[in-house]
């Protein structure tokens, strides 16, 4: 990635320095690509926005620790992925999303079978049409987190495997070959979620 202005290492050698503005540009550098990575690991721009500003306090209290070992920006996305991962543990043991179906429960005596009539005509047929979007994002969700994770990483972030080898801590070769099955598996949510009558 080309920068102008200051390098990553020059930012952060500053802000050791007491110059707090220097991490006033290293939040203006990565809040859009951190942003991205929450919306697309929670599937939720306004958990994201509060899990990527979480990102960003995380950052300044523990930037004055950062060795360079690695990268900046793969520091950061390994802080981001972290707390992605924390936040999604943490809805799936609140529940938070889950709700009734509209076609009822079978285990539930009390509730209509079917709360829906599912030979109504759909009058937002054509809405669904232009929501590809929304459908990859719900794939993506139903990936486990190595799978998502490497997907959006790699094809989303645009991330090279050599980033991704380091971010990951693993050969380049392992990279390739997780991408290729969570790939593969992505492929298949998309089919059972498209029906032919909805791309016609």
């Amino acid at each position: 990635m080309s920068l102008t202005g200051p390098s990553d290492t020059e930012l952060v050698s500053r802000f050791k320095g007491g110059d707090r503005g220097a991490y006033a540009e290293i939040v203006r550098r990565y809040q859009h690509k951190v942003y991205t990575l929450c919306v697309r690991w929670l599937g939720d721009e306004a958990v994201a926005e509060e899990v990527a500003q979480d990102v960003f306090i995380a950052l300044f209290r523990s930037l004055a620790d950062f060795r360079g070992d690695s990268q900046l920006s793969t520091w950061i996305y390994r802080v981001a992925i972290n707390h992605c991962k924390n936040r999604r543990i943490y809805r799936m043991r609140r529940k938070v999303d889950q709700h009734d179906s509209i076609h009822g429960s079978a285990d539930d005596d009390d509730r209509p079978r079917d709360l829906v009539d599912g030979n109504a005509p759909a009058t937002d047929a054509g809405v669904f049409r232009d929501e590809a979007a929304v459908l990859v994002q719900q794939a993506l969700g139903d990936l486990d987190d190595e799978q998502r994770q490497i997907v959006v990483l790699r094809d989303v972030e645009d991330l090279s495997y050599e980033e991704i080898a380091d971010l990951l801590e693993v050969p380049r070769g392992t990279v390739k070959s997780r991408l290729h099955r969570a790939r593969a598996q992505l492929a298949k949510l998309l089919q059972r979620r498209v029906r032919i009558e909805d791309l016609l």
